[in-house]
């Protein structure tokens, strides 16, 4: 693939290249500044081996220019580096709002992936090319994280806290997945593969998983036997925050804050209330904190995610 190293791992994102190309520049510069010393220092070593008396007489000599060049030089390319990783990174904390929202669960030892239209894998994710993916990550258990040599990403999936990562694959084709960090006894094996495929393709994939009740349409029915629609849905006597357009608006905190209510807001404030404690309310909402499974969370989500602001 153009843009990355032959004996690495192949690209499928345009990130992915950029990736490459920080590391491969990265390297270029370090050895440009370290081997000629290496190559002086062994030099030196050869030609004064046999050693002799050091005439130390003369005067001290410097030249200001030159040690101010070996301090200013490596500083301005290390910010270079740090600007341009910096982009990267920053640019990997932003999916776009269109992004198409796949649900991951990780636990010993596979990972379970949820698509919007209710879709479920096991270890294998199908996604389509040329399409920003946001993947919401949760543990059920312990700390795993999820690894795309391909794409040049890895997120970790946290137990009770929600964590996320999005790409836009533009090659398609399969490549593997990994759980990163160990996680038990059967670590090794918890692996799958990202199947990246012409849209049309993906379509057709969905459709031959056959007929299943959307991710928000299940979470619909959660949020009814929950009793969160006791509280929250309109006409309710008690005065509970509205969450129609919730999702992705600014909130308001008691402490003066104002945060965004992405997924990992949600998922916190169905798990423990008490923490960031929205202005203008008293809290009276229970913690569902061991009384909720997170495929549910999950499908509560999706549920909030799809309400409108009507």
């Amino acid at each position: 693939m153009k843009g990355a190293l032959v004996f690495w791992p192949p690209t499928a994102s345009a990130r992915a290249a950029e990736v490459d190309h920080v590391v491969i520049a990265f390297t270029v510069v370090l050895l440009c500044l370290t081997v000629p010393i290496f190559l002086f220092m062994t030099y030196c070593a050869w030609k004064y081996r046999a050693g002799r008396a050091a005439d130390r007489s003369h005067p001290q000599a410097r030249n200001l220019k030159i040690e101010l060049s070996w301090m200013l030089i490596p500083f301005g390319l290390a910010l270079i580096f740090f600007v341009w990783a910096a982009r990267i990174y920053d640019d990997e904390l932003h999916p776009p709002p269109n992004a198409l929202q796949i649900d991951a669960i990780g636990r010993q030892w596979m990972w379970k992936f949820q698509h919007p239209g209710g879709q479920a894998e096991i270890n294998d994710l199908h996604v389509p090319m040329n399409e920003p993916v946001r993947i919401n990550l949760i543990s059920q258990d312990v700390v795993h994280a999820l690894y795309i040599p391909a794409l040049r990403i890895q997120m970790d999936a946290i137990p009770g806290r929600a964590t996320f990562l999005w790409f836009d694959a533009d090659r398609a084709g399969k490549y593997r997945l990994y759980c990163s960090e160990f996680c038990g006894t059967d670590h090794s094996r918890m692996a799958g593969t990202l199947y990246v495929m012409e849209p049309k393709d993906y379509e057709a994939w969905l459709a031959a998983q056959g007929s299943v009740a959307g991710l928000a349409e299940q979470g619909r029915e959660l949020f009814s036997r929950f009793g969160c629609s006791g509280c929250h849905e309109r006409g309710s006597t008690v005065r509970a925050p509205s969450l129609a357009g919730l999702y992705g608006s600014p909130v308001p905190l008691e402490d003066g804050r104002i945060v965004t209510a992405d997924v990992s807001y949600i998922m916190d404030k169905i798990l423990y209330p008490d923490q960031n404690k929205i202005a203008g309310y008293k809290q009276k909402m229970p913690s569902f904190d061991g009384k909720i499974s997170d495929s549910d969370l999950l499908r509560i989500v999706a549920f909030i995610r799809s309400i409108g602001t009507t």
